[in-house]
């Protein structure tokens, strides 16, 4: 069975099949998704959609190019959200220059606030991370030596990846992984099993063989397959270990 750690199942490219979807995933090993909000609106709608399913989990946050007239003060309302049972993290939060629509202090600010509040409240964060690795680490230095959280579609070098361990951090990789041109095999090589996560990010990377077509969780043995094969370890075993590291980090037997 597996985890998918990164999914936004409130995606109007869901809205004609969601739940014939969702019900789906168990016949096809997919034992929980966790989908992720990146502003108060879905960040909402990703509880609704908790609320409903057993199989759903969901992280409440506020994404760097999703921040527009976002004001400090509607911090006070994600703090409210992660009270939630069926909330596990929060995110997806972060940093990302690639875009640059949102201000670079604006972005630093926000990320700040979600990684404080992370600590203060003792859950998980779920970090995006484009085209800003000196900020990014140097404001995940200065705050705490410890997090509890995953760097999501990871696109950092070797180095950077084992900072981040030490730190506490997971890492995570998607679809993207498969394609032809992917620089993640001696990454993923390298890295420890036991600190590894699987994701989608639906309905975006969409994996080989299906890319061009609408991701789903029901997708996430493709990137495991993968992760097996780099590897030279058996699919099971990269099912095992990765189900496992979820459930720790996002206390998903709760």
């Amino acid at each position: 069975m597996f985890v998918d750690t990164h999914a936004h199942l409130y995606f109007e490219k869901y809205d004609e099949d969601r739940d014939f979807l969702i019900r789906s995933f168990t016949e096809n090993s997919v034992e929980a998704v966790i989908t992720i909000g990146t502003d108060p609106i879905n960040s909402r709608e990703c509880i609704k959609l908790a609320e409903k399913y057993h199989n759903i989990y969901a992280s409440v946050g506020y994404h760097p190019t999703d921040l527009g007239d976002l004001k400090e003060s509607d911090l006070n309302d994600l703090r409210s959200m992660i009270n939630h049972e069926k909330v596990v993290a929060i995110g997806e939060a972060g940093l990302d220059y690639y875009w640059d629509n949102v201000p670079r202090e604006k972005q630093k600010k926000f990320f700040i606030k979600q990684l404080e509040l992370s600590l203060e409240e003792n859950i998980p964060i779920i970090i995006h991370n484009r085209d800003a690795d000196s900020d990014m680490m140097e404001i995940i230095e200065n705050i705490s030596p410890v997090y509890s959280g995953v760097f999501h579609c990871y696109a950092g070098d070797l180095k950077m990846a084992e900072k981040l361990i030490e730190r506490g951090f997971y890492i995570s990789f998607t679809g993207n992984i498969t394609y032809k041109k992917s620089d993640r095999s001696e990454i993923i090589e390298k890295l420890p099993l036991n600190k590894l996560l699987l994701e989608t990010d639906s309905p975006f990377m969409t994996p080989v063989p299906f890319r061009g077509k609408r991701n789903d969780p029901n997708f996430i043995k493709y990137v495991a397959e993968k992760i097996a094969s780099i590897k030279q370890i058996s699919l099971d075993e990269v099912a095992f270990h990765t189900t496992e590291n979820a459930k720790r980090l996002f206390n998903l037997n709760k």
